[in-house]
C-alpha cells in the first residue's frame, strides 16, 4: 500500500523501517525476502506481541523505529510496516512550508511537553521538551495554516520548504 502525508493519521505508531519492499502473505504469515516479518496466526493486538508468541523463529530483524509522525517525514528510507502489523511505501509526494516562529512558552506537563509558538493559538504536543538554548521552532504549514513541529533551531532560521 502506498500512503502519503494526507494517510499518516491512519498509521499505527511506531513504525518500522523495512530493508526493502518484497513482502508477500501466506497462510496468515506476513514474510519480506524469506523471512517472518508477521505471525497473524497470533493472539496479539500488536505486532510485537505476535512476533513475540510466533513459532517461526527466521524472524526478520527490525532495526530502526519511528516513534512520531515527524520523524517518518525526516526518513530517506520507504518501506515500513506499522505497529499492527500493516506494511506500506511512504512517498514524498507534496512541498510543504517550512517556517521558524519564536518559541513563546515551554509547558511541561506528566507525560508530554506543551510548545506554544508565537503567531499560532494552538500549543504543539511533543514527547519531551526542546534541549536548552532552542529558541525557535520549525513548523510545517499546509495551505498557510501550521500543521505539525518539525525541527528546533538555536536562531531563526530562513523559511523554506520541504517535501513530505
Amino acid at each position: 500500500m502506498v500512503i502519503g502525508f494526507r494517510s499518516i493519521p491512519k498509521i499505527t505508531f511506531p513504525v518500522f523501517l523495512l530493508p526493502s519492499g518484497n513482502w508477500e502473505e501466506y497462510d496468515g504469515i506476513l514474510f519480506l525476502d524469506g523471512n517472518v516479518l508477521d505471525d497473524r496466526n497470533q493472539s496479539g493486538k500488536t505486532l510485537g506481541a505476535r512476533r513475540m508468541q510466533t513459532p517461526h523463529r527466521n524472524l526478520q530483524f527490525l532495526k530502526h523505529m519511528v516513534e512520531y509522525p515527524n520523524g517518518l517525514i525526516k526518513q530517506r528510507a520507504k518501506y515500513f510496516i506499522d505497529n499492527s502489523g500493516k506494511p506500506f511505501i511512504y512517498e514524498k509526494t507534496t512541498m510543504l512550508s517550512l517556517k521558524y516562529l519564536k518559541i513563546s512558552k515551554v509547558e511541561l506537563k506528566g507525560s508530554a511537553t506543551l510548545i506554544r509558538v508565537k503567531g499560532h493559538n494552538a500549543p504543539f504536543t511533543v514527547p519531551r521538551p526542546p534541549e536548552t538554548g532552542m529558541y525557535w521552532a520549525g513548523i510545517l504549514h499546509i495551505q498557510g495554516k501550521p500543521w505539525m513541529l518539525y525541527e528546533y533551531s538555536k536562531t531563526k532560521l530562513k523559511d523554506t520548504r520541504r517535501k513530505v
